[in-house]
């Protein structure tokens, strides 16, 4: 084993990669305008749905304009002077403009669903895109929960706002515009009136928002911490009741939920003043436009309706704005989620494919280290000068200590990093010269606690080689000595598997990654610890099985029960990140030496 935290030593086969769950980075400087621009990019896909809904906002903000004028006249020309049928008409013609303003309104909202939905499953699918082509060292930063917190909440706080936001700030445009021309044409003292509270309610809901925005990304952050122990409470829900730190974890819950709810009520406490504050200078605005029209009209100078038109007008040039404020809420919580999404996105994978790379079709087997230093990081060295040479269908067995670098080297041959110096050949070729893909298809492993996804047996095994047809499938697992359980199982190769296998046994599962191997058919094999948690009898089937699997093939063998490598052609003995011995194991007994020791257990591994 490396000296990586353990949490990043247990290479996951069905990724490809190890997970880590070390503290996330710190938050980057945020920056709303590039991301509302970035945001934007992905909306303006939808330019067909955006015309259609922003015609219907037009269509909605006309006929809400109409509406106020039509009541002014209705009671100068027809309420005033009695005329009933006139009244009458004048009412139903109202009635049609505001059942059309409602009907329109509900169109253009389900239009705006539609986009934010096609808009927030494009970035969902290029977020997850992203996670697939970064390397190691991004997990061993992030915590599976943050990275999940990501997916779910961040990205669904972006589709409420998405859905609300576009259509309103074009009606609140659109409103305050139409709205200031029509009170300007009925009574330009009026309208001067109106606007009297206006820089008030701006500046005001500037600042408030300056402050709550900072509390907003807190809160994001705080809840990607949260699902982080959530997810880690479920996960090692094993370890935690075997230990018995139940209460530990319960301890370390409420600290984080407790500073989650600190943030939240910062946030939505700087934010919630935006509806009272706008609501109480919105109505003082209104006290103004009707004690002042009231004074014009005793001495004259306007009408009742005119005054009935301007309340009308004023409440629908501060409701668009109230509204808005009170929208900016939601706003601030997507701003700060979608820079989250961004970051993740703007990753730059520190491993990835040279200009000219070639595929690996296939491998002889012939590996040759030459002089390789790796640390991962630049505190402390891992790997010291490691040189070696395997020759094509050798099986090859790495011993030593728990942290002297076996599964490293073996994360360096699958490139899941890339050595600091020295060469790495594989038939002769620097690996770095190969497809990071193709590399991988051609190397195997098999890990002492297989993954297994949720599905059939048949759709597991089927992941080696996903193009494999039913019967292939089964003969792998006949070559894996897996058909033999599997045949009993309740709907045999259909039966279904729950997320990591937990309705299997330990040996069972292990046969079904074997099978798994097999089907994939790779030319280079890694075992890492592959029966060390099997009881006898099942290690008696899975010793077939691997027989069959590493048959002609160059293997490679991380053991710590040294009994199960005495037949390897050659053992490589690594401690402290140095290769000390090679040889057989009949050669390594004769010498004496640290094997010598390891194997008649004198000293630990």
């Amino acid at each position: 084993m490396s000296n990586q935290p353990n949490r990043i030593e247990k290479i996951q086969q069905a990724s490809g990669r190890p997970k880590g769950k070390v503290q996330m980075k710190a938050e980057k400087t945020k920056n709303p305008k590039g991301t509302l621009l970035r945001v934007w990019r992905y909306m303006e896909r939808q330019k067909a749905g955006l015309v259609i809904a922003s015609l219907l906002v037009i269509i909605t903000s006309l006929l809400s304009l109409l509406g106020p004028y039509l009541i002014g006249v209705i009671i100068d020309e027809y309420i005033i002077p009695k005329d009933v049928n006139g009244t009458l008409k004048m009412l139903a013609t109202l009635l049609a403009i505001y059942f059309a303003t409602s009907v329109f309104t509900w169109l253009q909202a389900y239009i705006m669903v539609n986009i934010s939905l096609k808009t927030i499953g494009i970035l969902r699918y290029d977020l997850f895109t992203k996670l697939q082509s970064l390397t190691l060292r991004f997990f061993d930063r992030n915590k599976d929960g943050d990275l999940m917190s990501r997916f779910t909440n961040d990205i669904e706080n972006l589709n409420q706002a998405l859905s609300q936001s576009v259509i309103q700030i074009i009606s609140t445009v659109l409103t305050v515009t139409g709205v200031s021309i029509a009170m300007f044409s009925l009574n330009w003292v009026l309208a001067i009136v109106s606007f009297v509270t206006i820089p008030f309610m701006l500046f005001l809901t500037k600042k408030i928002v300056s402050l709550s925005r900072k509390n907003f990304s807190k809160r994001q952050k705080d809840v990607g911490d949260l699902n982080g122990v959530v997810e880690e409470s479920i996960s090692g829900g094993e370890v935690i009741t075997l230990f018995g730190k139940e209460a530990d974890t319960l301890g370390q819950f409420r600290e984080v939920n407790e500073r989650l709810r600190q943030s939240a009520m910062r946030a939505d406490m700087f934010s919630g003043f935006l509806g009272p504050v706008n609501n109480f200078i919105s109505n003082l605005g209104l006290g103004l436009v009707i004690g002042v029209g009231a004074l014009m009209a005793l001495k004259g100078y306007t009408t009742i309706g005119v005054i009935a038109s301007f309340v009308t007008y004023s409440r629908q040039f501060s409701r668009p704005i109230n509204q808005l404020s009170t929208l900016l809420n939601s706003i601030q919580a997507a701003l700060a989620g979608a820079e989250r999404v961004f970051e993740t996105m703007d990753e730059v994978p520190d491993i990835k494919d040279k200009q000219n790379a070639r595929e690996a079709y296939r491998f002889n087997g012939d590996i040759h280290f030459k002089h390789v230093h790796f640390s991962y990081d630049s505190r402390k060295r891992i790997l010291h000068d490691i040189s070696f040479q395997v020759e094509a269908g050798e099986l090859i067995a790495l011993v030593g200590p728990t942290g002297s670098g076996k599964t490293t080297i073996m994360n360096l041959l699958l490139r899941f990093y890339d050595i600091e110096s020295g060469n790495l050949l594989i038939d002769g070729t620097d690996i770095r010269d190969y497809k990071i893909q193709s590399l991988r298809k051609r190397i195997g492993i098999v890990l002492q606690d297989p993954y297994l996804f949720a599905g059939t047996v048949m759709e597991n095994i089927r992941y080696g080689r996903l193009d494999a047809t039913d019967e292939e499938v089964i003969q792998a697992a006949k070559t894996a000595s897996a058909h033999t359980f599997i045949k009993y199982l309740p709907k045999q190769y259909e039966t279904e598997i729950t997320a990591g296998g937990g309705n299997l046994s330990q040996g069972q599962k292990q046969l079904v990654s074997i099978a798994r191997s097999i089907l994939a058919d790779a030319d280079i094999l890694i075992l890492d610890e592959a029966t060390a948690n099997i009881d006898t009898r099942t290690e008696i089937e899975i010793q077939k099985g691997l027989a069959n699997l590493t048959k002609g093939k160059t293997s490679f063998v991380i053991a710590h029960r040294l009994k199960t490598i005495e037949k390897a052609n050659k053992i490589f003995v690594i401690k402290d990140g140095t290769l000390i011995e090679q040889g057989t194991h009949h050669q390594l007994l004769q010498a004496g030496g640290f094997y010598h020791s390891l194997y008649r257990g004198t000293v630990p591994q």
